[in-house]
């Protein structure tokens, strides 16, 4: 993570300016300063101020990469009831929410929609966020702030309700707490001290825990220890440890557990033959890691080629993918990834009937081929999407 002042000047400057850059061919010179977003829209996910599809990347209203620390995306597709949002977390420790707010995922005390990224009111001294299926999760000061769905009890909050937050609200009894992840309808949390605490819903084995219920209070992941950081899908967690290796729990149906399965684990497995990894990723349904080599390889869900392996079988084990080297930042949804490279560039793989891709069409890739949605040198250096929807977001 970064830690540098925030560009109040740049941001102040360009503000009026936000919305007469509306996209960024693949072609262009790589000098905008603003996040990108683009595919389904229309619950304003994707922050411009409409609820119109974008084909390429649009400019996310008044927000620059300068300023974003965090920017995790929520929901899922094109139906309302999907709840597609997204959350931006500011190096000035500042939360800005928009997309749906059936829930009152925006955590700005209300249910109404917005296309345009607004501060959450009362929310500051932030350090890490993550938007879910239908709610939010924010670190302040060590503790775990949530607010929007609670019907599975995944805002941890120990009351016996499952009505939603509008606004944040405390997790029960976690302190020293360096990351969080929000999934489909649970949460998880990684401590300073390397243990992992889950809560919500327990289906699939997705807490971890030994069994599948569903909890309303932390749960510490039992026998797991020296974790350094966790990836959360959408109903699957991958936690990365200190020796390099990667355990995963939870639905398995897919491969996505990497253990040469497709049963559901209620407790953490091995992925299978991986060593020597440096950073992972979580999608919808697969995952991903970057070996110390540079090197990338991949598993779980591929019905429409998000792995880029060249078929479209789901893999039960990792899978090294030879032509993609330099990944920076991973993200997918339900049926595409989407890559920050090393030179800048964001580069996408799958599906694309929603222009999920960003690269101006909606035609799916074949074989290993990746499109382009921002060109290398953008400045570009992470990349979200939405849960299981079909919107992207780069930064």
């Amino acid at each position: 993570m970064h830690h540098s002042k925030r560009i109040t000047l740049l941001a102040a400057v360009t503000a009026a300016t936000a919305l007469t850059v509306p996209s960024l061919s693949a072609h262009a010179a790589g000098t905008d300063p603003w996040v990108r977003a683009w595919g389904e829209n229309a619950q304003g996910q994707l922050g411009n101020g409409s609820v119109l599809a974008q084909q390429t990347p649009a400019a996310v209203t008044g927000i620059t990469r300068d300023d974003v620390r965090e920017l995790s995306g929520g929901g899922g597709g094109a139906a309302a009831a999907a709840n597609p949002f997204a959350v931006a977390l500011l190096k000035d420790g500042t939360v800005k929410s928009w997309g749906a707010n059936t829930t009152g995922q925006l955590g700005n005390g209300t249910t109404t929609a917005q296309s345009f990224p607004a501060t959450v009111a009362g929310l500051s001294g932030v350090s890490e966020v993550s938007a879910g299926l239908n709610h939010a999760l924010a670190v302040k000061g060590g503790r775990v702030l949530a607010w929007g769905s609670n019907a599975s009890k995944q805002l941890g909050t120990g009351q016996d309700t499952t009505n939603p937050y509008r606004t944040p609200i405390s997790v029960q009894s976690l302190d020293q707490v360096k990351d969080v992840g929000a999934g489909c309808d649970f949460s998880v949390a990684l401590r300073q001290d390397g243990t992992v605490w889950t809560w919500g819903k327990g289906d699939n084995g997705r807490l971890g825990t030994g069994n599948n219920t569903t909890r309303e209070t932390p749960q510490k992941v039992p026998e797991l220890v020296d974790v350094e950081s966790v990836a959360v899908g959408c109903d699957h967690v991958l936690a990365l440890t200190a020796d390099g290796t990667v355990k995963a729990w939870g639905k398995g149906a897919e491969g996505q557990l990497g253990n040469d399965a497709t049963a559901d684990s209620n407790k953490p497995v091995d992925v299978a033959y991986l060593d020597a990894v440096a950073r992972i990723f979580a999608t919808s349904a697969s995952g991903f890691a970057v070996l110390d080599d540079g090197s990338l390889t991949g598993w779980g869900k591929n019905t429409d080629r998000q792995l880029g392996d060249g078929t479209n079988a789901n893999r039960t084990t990792p899978v090294v993918l030879d032509t993609l080297r330099g990944v920076q930042s991973i993200a997918g949804g339900a049926d595409f990834t989407v890559a920050a490279l090393d030179d800048g560039s964001v580069i996408g793989w799958g599906a694309n009937a929603a222009a999920q891709l960003g690269d101006g069409s909606t035609t799916g890739t074949t074989g290993t081929s990746t499109v382009t949605a921002l060109p290398p040198g953008s400045g570009i250096t992470h990349v979200a999407t939405t849960v299981t929807g079909k919107s992207a977001f780069a930064y």
